[in-house]
């Protein structure tokens, strides 16, 4: 099976640089697939789950990312996220807290950039409870 190369790059650390046989990311639109030889894009990255399938042992990888982007150029990609956490990493207590402040903070009035800083926090929260329940091989 083809393979190109996947970079992801979280603000405080790289997460994952290697051979990558598939990729799926979450986008507005989406969950969004990439493979060998997909032609040059460049597209926003939500909160969400990424799965990828490394080329080694052919099974998914799981990841919980924040916002960001994706480059896919000359047959590699590029993902540029605020935070990126394994399964293993996240705390789930901790997510689920952090998802009902967040959800608190919504019902409140306030203005708009508090709101939008509150649906982001909630829209991460709801990333990392999903993703934590993934098997992951990391």
């Amino acid at each position: 099976m083809n393979s190109f190369h996947l970079c992801i790059l979280a603000a405080d650390k790289p997460f994952y640089d290697g051979e990558c046989v598939s990729l799926c990311i979450p986008t507005d639109d989406g969950i969004y697939g990439i493979q060998a030889n997909h032609h040059n894009i460049i597209a926003a990255i939500v909160a969400g789950t990424v799965s990828f399938k490394i080329k080694e042992n052919d099974e998914f990888e799981f990841a919980a990312v924040s916002q960001g982007i994706m480059k896919v150029e000359s047959g590699e990609v590029l993902l540029l996220v605020d935070t990126a956490e394994r399964p293993e990493e996240i705390d789930e207590n901790r997510a689920k807290q952090d998802a009902i402040e967040a959800r608190e903070e919504i019902l409140k009035k306030q203005s708009i950039a508090e709101y939008r800083d509150a649906e982001a926090r909630l829209a991460r929260a709801l990333s990392r409870i999903k993703t934590k329940g993934k098997t992951a091989r990391f």
